[in-house]
């Protein structure tokens, strides 16, 4: 299970470009504008041998000095609940100031490890980040984030004070369904209703976290964990830190599951919010089921009603569109049982395995028919396919004799008629090219 990093601090000190730095990504946008990181960015660090996944809380716009110091303190706080581990990001240029001793004071009473990074130190300038001892959280570890130096030895640093993974965690053998979704869309209903009948076959084993509650489920021939998103309950605005809190949480549960069902509002439609939890179950390589939920308080139920809708979430979801979408109920318990069936389906999609000779005999008649176009007056032959054992998405391999000049809407092709002759509905799918 992958750990979770905070960047917290003032604005302007380079959290954006330091989560960029590790990530490896331009995510975050880059600015010397206070208040730039309005969204929250979450992607994965790579070290050695180590992931672990990092959250830039950027997000404090100033409108008032009170308002101001009230955003950053919820911020921090929510960071702090949340994340394995806290980089405290100062400016070494500009000093200690008072938002920083502000910061440091909620830092210094949390529990969970805190790594105290000076920023913006360029040439050797270690003297300047000598004031912020002031802090009380320990040793300055000085870096610069916009040229990657020290950047290694944070790294190490990160992942020697990460806590180890030994909490207990479900058996692995049994399939982990998360029910995520922005805040009111019914999760926490349709998790009542699934197990609302008979409590005593229901065990809770606390995850990790106090907000992933595994809930084992074995009654009509099921069996399988349903993790709850606790944190993402019922408001009546979403404000900004729910958002955040919601965004935190569903990481977690996201990457602790199999089949991420996700639920929608049938009376709001498909949202932002949701396309950013889309987004997080792609980055994860996660089966997906969509729940349309309330379709009891639609009016007009319609087939083409249905059809319309189901159109709409695959088109703001493309490229990937081969997932199923059921409209149910969480009050009426309409189609719940459904769900079940549909996420069990899509966790044995996930772990179908196809024959090297079946494969071959069906996708090179295919390729011959279709090859991939030829650039630079060179012909582009694939000559044989297979699939890779035992990975957690279907991965197939197909060797070609220049497969650097096989791009992105080729293997778009090759996985498309895969699903056309085999049930991946809802699975991810890895394509690779090789040399034969």
């Amino acid at each position: 299970m992958s750990n979770l990093v905070a960047i917290v601090g003032r604005p302007n000190v380079g959290k954006s470009t330091l989560f960029n730095r590790l990530t490896q990504t331009r995510h975050a946008i880059v600015s010397d504008e206070a208040g730039t990181t309005r969204d929250r960015q979450y992607g994965k660090c790579e070290w050695g041998k180590h992931e672990f996944s990092v959250v830039d809380t950027g997000g404090w716009v100033v409108k008032s000095d009170d308002v101001f110091e009230g955003e950053i303190r919820k911020q921090v706080q929510l960071a702090t609940d949340e994340a394995d581990l806290i980089l405290f990001l100062v400016d070494a240029q500009n000093g200690v100031t008072d938002l920083d001793e502000q910061v440091a004071g909620i830092l210094r009473g949390t529990k969970k490890p805190v790594i105290l990074v000076s920023n913006k130190v360029d040439n050797n300038e270690t003297w300047l980040a000598a004031e912020f001892y002031s802090l009380g959280l320990g040793d300055p570890y000085c870096i610069s984030a916009a040229t990657g130096s020290g950047t290694g030895d944070l790294l190490d640093l990160i992942i020697a004070k990460l806590p180890k993974n030994s909490d207990e965690m479900p058996d692995e053998m049994i399939p982990r369904f998360a029910v995520v979704g922005r805040p009111n869309a019914g999760k926490s209903s349709l998790i009542n209703a699934f197990i609302g009948e008979d409590r005593h076959i229901v065990t809770d084993i606390a995850g990790t976290t106090r907000d992933s509650i595994y809930t084992r489920y074995d009654k009509f021939g099921f069996d399988f964990y349903i993790v709850d998103t606790a944190g993402i309950r019922k408001k009546s605005k979403v404000n900004e830190d729910l958002e955040f809190y919601s965004v935190m949480r569903s990481i977690r549960s996201i990457e602790n599951s199999d089949v991420c069902i996700l639920m929608i509002d049938a009376t709001r439609g498909i949202e932002s919010q949701d396309l950013n939890i889309f987004q997080l179950i792609q980055k994860n390589n996660k089966s997906l089921v969509v729940v349309i939920n309330k379709w009891d308080l639609v009016e007009d139920k319609s087939v083409i009603v249905q059809k319309t809708f189901e159109q709409a979430i695959r088109e703001r979801m493309a490229p990937f569109t081969d997932f199923p979408i059921i409209f149910a109920s969480a009050l009426t318990k309409q189609r719940i049982f459904k769900v079940l069936e549909t996420a069990k389906d899509v966790y044995e999609n996930r772990t179908r395995r196809i024959t090297a000779g079946r494969l071959n005999e069906e996708m090179l008649p295919l390729i011959e028919a279709y090859p991939p176009p030829s650039i630079k007056g060179k012909y582009i032959k694939i000559k044989y396919c297979s699939q890779i054992p035992e990975t957690h998405v279907p991965t197939f391999v197909f060797y070609a004799n220049l497969p650097q000049y096989v791009k992105e809407p080729y293997k778009r092709f090759l996985e498309n008629k895969i699903r056309e002759r085999w049930n991946f509905s809802g699975c991810p799918i890895n394509i690779f090219i090789r040399q034969k």
